[in-house]
């Protein structure tokens, strides 16, 4: 059987990541991003028919995403690869959306980059699929950049694999697209998920990956300024911080426990807020802070509380224990408790530290009586 072409890095015995191209591009969209991921996993990246070094005969006209999902599966299973993390951008972003939903037993997450549920209908992608069977792919990648990054910023060769790319494949890649649209099925991805939006991109604006966030369980949304459409290239690094925070062995558990200890409302604000700047900082904090150190069986979620209600009042950080006083109420400490461990605070901290901390921690049980 003819394999789809690909790129294997990393040792064989990491957790293995399939990495998905856009329509247009080759496996080398990823070039400044797999590298660095093949430290911690077995990557694979793979070209789309007629793309690349894949064979333009893996796909025909009138083409489903599905086909194209098959020939992924083809592929892991011709590695040894019965179970795997997978993240796509656009087309190859579709793909991992369908093998979710159709295969949820062959993924432990999935990113989802620059794509979408739907691609604006069909009508665009039969056009551009008669264009390009008519025409052929020079027209189409003299304006690559255009469609792909923000300001002047390029990559020659993924122009370049744009324009020697199999004419026919690349129709028969519209033709799944045209066809495609998951929106109905996404409450039913299962798997931890991330979506990565680039704020100036034409193709899959950002409203597309919020649409799927919204519909997906517990999905992690990450918008990018300055990024376009192809975001793994032009913005290789916040991509690759958002990416090793999805795929650390403590980021998942580190945000469920994020979220049970502060609440859905507060970690979904933090990642709202969330730029390429912070994006580490979030990482580092979703890993070690919440995977490593709130996991840790040895201490209680109530004896945490109260040991970081103390050390909050000792360093003067008011806003970090009004939010934390609502976690201790979360977690099951009483108003009487909370107040027990401040006065402890007066002895060990000073009355004056622990003055403010009562000022702050009774507006926010205030606050958290009037709600409830």
């Amino acid at each position: 059987m003819t394999l789809l072409n690909h790129h294997a890095e990393g040792s064989a015995s990491a957790p293995p990541l399939l990495l998905g191209p856009s329509l247009g591009t080759s496996y080398a969209l990823w070039d400044a991003v797999a590298p660095e991921l093949s430290i911690s996993h077995r990557v694979v990246r793979w070209d789309l028919p007629g793309h690349g070094g894949s064979a333009a005969g893996l796909i025909e006209a009138g083409a489903t995403v599905a086909d194209l999902a098959g020939l992924v599966l083809a592929l892991a299973d011709s590695l040894g690869i019965e179970r795997f993390a997978y993240a796509g951008v656009s087309l190859g972003g579709a793909v991992g959306l369908h093998l979710a939903v159709r295969h949820p037993e062959r993924l432990s997450s999935l990113a989802v980059i620059c794509s979408s549920a739907h691609f604006n209908g069909s009508r665009p992608w039969e056009e551009r699929a008669a264009r390009v069977r008519r025409e052929g792919l020079a027209g189409l990648a003299e304006n690559a950049d255009a469609r792909w990054f923000a300001g002047d910023f390029t990559v020659p060769r993924l122009v370049r694999d744009h324009r020697d790319a199999d004419p026919e494949a690349y129709a028969a890649c519209c033709d799944a697209l045209a066809a495609f649209d998951l929106r109905d099925r996404l409450a039913e991805v299962a798997v931890p998920t991330l979506l990565v939006a680039g704020r100036e991109d034409p193709a899959t604006p950002p409203a597309h990956l919020r649409e799927i966030a919204d519909a997906v369980p517990r999905a992690t949304l990450v918008e990018l300024p300055g990024a376009s459409h192809l975001a793994p290239a032009q913005c290789p690094e916040a991509v690759l911080t958002a990416l090793r925070a999805h795929l650390g062995p403590g980021a998942p558990r580190g945000m469920a426990v994020r979220r049970e200890v502060l609440g859905d409302a507060h970690v979904d604000r933090a990642q709202a807020r969330q730029t390429p700047f912070t994006a580490r900082f979030q990482d580092f904090i979703s890993r070690y802070a919440w995977g490593e150190i709130w996991t840790d069986p040895t201490l209680s979620r109530r004896e945490r509380s109260m040991i970081t209600l103390t050390a909050l009042v000792a360093h003067g950080h008011h806003d970090e224990l009004a939010m934390h006083v609502r976690a201790a109420r979360r977690g099951g400490l009483t108003p009487q408790e909370i107040g027990a461990v401040l006065l402890q605070t007066a002895v060990y901290c000073g009355v004056p530290a622990a003055n403010s901390a009562f000022a702050t921690a009774q507006r926010v049980l205030a606050e958290e009586d009037g709600t409830s």
